[in-house]
């Protein structure tokens, strides 16, 4: 467990990202995801409140299940328009010292030997300020867009993504020494051959016979998230993450993640004790009480069920709008991402959820917890969750851009610090070791990362 808290801000470089239809909220600034400027300003406040990082989520494709095409999609700006997340870094890395980014790229439709360069040239150029989340993509029309027949089935996706990150973790780790870039004009060498090594791999999804086209960055390998749901998701996830997302909409459903996670860590050699693990939390706080439900209030005014829907269907890969509003929803597996109905079906599964209940719950935040109040209020919730359920951090989601970011950091960070439970100033110079602490730099040894070729 952490010393303290650890945020990150849960982000997408689009329109709207997962509190659906609060781009028409006034004030709201969503539309200015195109600017740099927003941007900016965004890490200056991020980094002002302590975070680790901005958490930038990225999908492939456009949400076209619903009502079966993208309609829907495009009218309510379901993630839709977006883009790229990875530009936007060395603007922000610019403007900060110690904020890091994680970027969401997806091993099914991106090359490893290409990423690997990719992700080291962002490490090199934020003095190894970046994270990769780690997804395998879920959407069908990502698949069709990309010139491919369908989607890859879930099995094959985390089998291919199995192999993606053994050609990663070979690049960055094991293809160039720490001493191989001499730089010595006097005997002509700047790079000792010796020193950089071929990692020929041969496998079923790829070949590639390196060397690594980048010297080592500060981490080597970036600060690895997933968020795996599904059996074979958390299995990849034990394996490969230092940090986990956990999207579950209870306590109970948290605990229970943690459990089965650290159980799963454990059986792939690796300390149970050394994954973190990072909530979505959805705080609105207020000056009072009475603000802060106002507030709340007013925002739940906002949800486009619709549009929610839209979002959920291309989760789960199902049509929603075929459904009864007011059906209750029982557990449903499907090749997208499985968790997301079961996060409220098994999470609390004294609860009967209808489709309308869903849409509503999800329409701030999507599937993780909401906290309304004062100051002191969502501090307390917030000790809580780090003192009585052991989390590591949270990744807080907006509501209204950037107003619910700026409350939380000038309101809420100042009573987590006079708790101590949000640091005053950073440690290190990385971001592994702003979340695992000075000196970790590096992936740890029992990391299949540091197995030998």
């Amino acid at each position: 467990m952490s010393d303290y808290l650890h945020l990150n801000l849960f982000t997408m470089n689009s329109v709207e990202h997962v509190s659906i239809g609060s781009w028409r909220y006034p004030g709201d600034q969503s539309h200015r995801y195109r600017d740099r400027s927003y941007w900016t300003e965004v890490a200056r406040t991020a980094e002002r409140g302590g975070f680790d990082a901005v958490f930038f989520a990225d999908v492939r494709g456009i949400y076209d299940v619903y009502g079966g095409d993208h309609s829907t999609a495009i009218e309510k700006a379901i993630q839709t328009p977006s883009n790229d997340p990875a530009y936007l870094v060395p603007a922000m890395a610019e403007v900060t010292d110690n904020l890091g980014f994680a970027i969401t790229k997806s091993t099914t439709y991106t090359h490893p030997y290409q990423l690997a360069r990719e992700l080291s040239t962002l490490d090199h150029l934020t003095d190894g300020r970046i994270a990769f989340n780690i997804v395998t993509s879920y959407l069908e029309s990502a698949a069709a867009n990309l010139g491919l027949d369908g989607r890859m089935d879930k099995q094959t996706r985390y089998d291919r993504a199995d192999e993606f990150m053994d050609v990663c973790y070979a690049l960055w780790e094991h293809s160039w020494d720490d001493d191989a870039v001499r730089r010595d004009p006097d005997a002509g060498i700047y790079t000792d051959p010796s020193k950089v090594q071929s990692i020929d791999f041969a496998g079923e999804f790829f070949s590639v016979p390196g060397p690594h086209g980048c010297e080592p960055s500060p981490q080597r390998t970036p600060v690895l998230y997933q968020a795996g749901s599904s059996d074979r998701g958390r299995d990849f996830a034990a394996k490969n993450a230092e940090a986990v997302f956990v999207s579950q909409p209870t306590e109970r459903g948290v605990r229970d993640y943690m459990d089965d996670m650290r159980d799963r860590v454990a059986k792939f050699g690796r300390d149970p004790g050394s994954i973190a693990f990072f909530p979505g939390i959805v705080p609105i706080v207020g000056e009072t009480e009475e603000i802060a439900q106002a507030k709340y209030e007013s925002y739940k005014a906002q949800i486009d069920v619709d549009g929610t829907l839209a979002l959920l269907s291309g989760f789960i890969d199902m049509d929603l709008s075929a459904l009864d509003p007011d059906q209750k929803i029982e557990h449903i597996e499907t090749d997208a991402i499985q968790g997301t109905m079961n996060a409220f079906t098994k999470s609390d599964p004294d609860k009967e959820w209808t489709v309308r209940e869903v849409a509503q719950f999800s329409g701030l935040g999507s599937t993780s917890p909401i906290i309304v109040g004062t100051p002191d209020t969502i501090a307390d919730e917030f000790e809580h969750w780090f003192t009585e359920v052991g989390i590591d951090g949270f990744n807080i989601k907006e509501v209204v851009r950037p107003d619910s970011l700026t409350d939380f950091v000038d309101l809420v960070v100042p009573e987590l610090r006079s708790r101590g439970l949000v640091r005053e100033a950073y440690k290190g110079s990385t971001l592994r070791e702003s979340i695992f602490g000075a000196g970790n730099a590096r992936l740890r040894s029992d990391h299949p990362a540091n197995q030998p070729l």
